[in-house]
């Protein structure tokens, strides 16, 4: 259940207009995802998380577009967030996730959920050897 609405007529503001007219040409297509749809509540606060997406998920970079969706899906898996859990498997499927890929994600993902919540909760100590502040690391 939504906490606010959207307005009808989001592109009626310039500023709104300009990021969706964005988001259209860079990502090839007329769809307006809700997110974006929700987050024009506040036109600055849509331009600066756009501008933040763009340069981080949408430029090309050392980490290719298919990584990049399936860290946002264990991040999101980690965060609890449907939403974005189903738009970036979306996502990484258009951009070739194979099944057998999506499943050794989520192996990947529950195993590191254990061994995380094993290691907090032993409060084992870091070696010093994985310690980058430590001399000769």
């Amino acid at each position: 259940m939504t906490t606010q609405l959207p307005r009808p007529d989001l592109e009626a503001d310039a500023r709104v207009k300009a990021v969706f007219d964005d988001i259209r040409k860079t990502r090839g297509t007329d769809f307006i995802n809700n997110m974006w749809r929700w987050l024009a509540l506040d036109p600055g606060l849509l331009e600066r998380t756009w501008t933040e997406v763009k340069e981080v998920v949408s430029t090309p970079s050392s980490i290719d577009p298919l990584t990049k969706e399936m860290i946002y899906i264990a991040v999101s898996v980690a965060n609890n967030c449907t939403y974005c859990i189903h738009s970036h498997t979306a996502a990484a499927r258009a951009k070739g996730m194979t099944g057998e890929q999506y499943g050794e994600l989520l192996a990947i993902i529950g195993l590191a959920g254990k061994t995380n919540q094993l290691a907090t909760a032993l409060q084992v100590p870091v070696d010093d050897a994985f310690d980058a502040s430590k001399p000769g690391q």
